[in-house]
């Protein structure tokens, strides 16, 4: 697989009827290594291992209803009260980031009510933080690390 602009994180493979399956810690089982797999597997283990999400707190490939039509977004993380806060919208490397990837994650948004979201294909990271007044995001330079909230 290609080399992403992420830190390098240990995965455990295996082989199945010729296809490389790669070892989902947070759903718990191997799947199929695609390019868009191998994005988001690094990029849920970068928010867990440098932005110190809880691994409580990340969800992979969460299953939405909108429109009536099944969805799922690939990365999923809560706040600490179990609400959305982040969603994490990844394409294969070879996939160009475009309007069109903005316009899915928005449409997921307008369900999910997150605060931030992040488009990537291993590549080239997009960060926004939700400007629900203006019905806008904001670009960042980064994504904030994780701070737990209390009441």
């Amino acid at each position: 697989m290609i080399k992403l602009n992420l830190p390098t994180y240990s995965f455990k493979f295996k082989s199945k009827e010729n296809k490389t399956l790669i070892f989902d810690k947070f759903r718990k089982k191997y799947v199929v290594l695609t390019p868009e797999e191998w994005v988001r597997q690094h990029f849920a283990y970068f928010l867990l291992e440098e932005k110190k999400y809880p691994f409580s707190l990340i969800s992979v490939e969460k299953q939405l209803i909108i429109n009536n039509l099944k969805k799922r977004s690939d990365i999923l993380v809560f706040n600490s009260f179990g609400t959305p806060e982040i969603i994490v919208e990844c394409k294969a490397p070879s996939v160009k980031i475009s309007q069109e990837t903005f316009d899915q994650i928005a449409r997921y948004n307008l369900k999910l009510n997150a605060n931030y979201l992040i488009v990537t294909n291993g590549l080239q990271h997009f960060y926004c933080q939700m400007d629900f007044e203006n019905e806008t995001y904001i670009f960042l330079k980064e994504i904030p690390d994780f701070i737990k909230k209390t009441l």
